[in-house]
């Protein structure tokens, strides 16, 4: 099942930190959090229209995240950077995206993160940023 977003892909960024009483409470920045209730509400809707539950048991998932590149570029770099001859090596990490995205889908494509058994992901640039999750249930080799 192939899901595609058109939304900025955003990086789980670092906690912040404040003082709660005697305590300490963890939270997500401003930028992380609208990213990941946008996500959420996108994902709920797909999964209404489709008439879907969220996916349980064992799943294989393909997470790709097209980011802008900057407009300052020749003709010719946006070319191999839209074909994919150059791809994304600088930050924001791919690992951060996953977490992102993987924390915004919980509860609504998939039950919880932790059925994911096997996952590949990759980044492109794009004219328009989006990013596309393919989830398939892992098949059974029983021998």
């Amino acid at each position: 099942m192939r899901f595609e977003f058109d939304i900025d892909p955003v990086e789980q960024a670092r906690p912040r930190a404040t003082r709660f009483g005697k305590g300490i409470r963890l939270y997500d920045p401003e930028k992380v959090t609208i990213f990941k209730r946008q996500l959420g509400l996108l994902a709920k809707q797909q999964m209404l229209d489709r008439g879907l539950e969220p996916f349980d048991g064992p799943l294989e998932v393909c997470m790709e995240f097209y980011r802008p590149f900057q407009a300052s570029l020749s003709q010719k770099e946006r070319a191999r950077r839209l074909s994919g001859v150059h791809r994304p090596t600088v930050k924001p990490d791919l690992d951060n995206y996953i977490k992102s995205t993987s924390d915004a889908l919980n509860g609504i494509i998939w039950i919880d993160d932790n059925l994911i058994v096997s996952l590949e992901a990759k980044k492109f640039y794009a004219e328009q940023p989006h990013l596309t999750v393919e989830v398939r249930r892992q098949k059974c080799n029983i021998d």
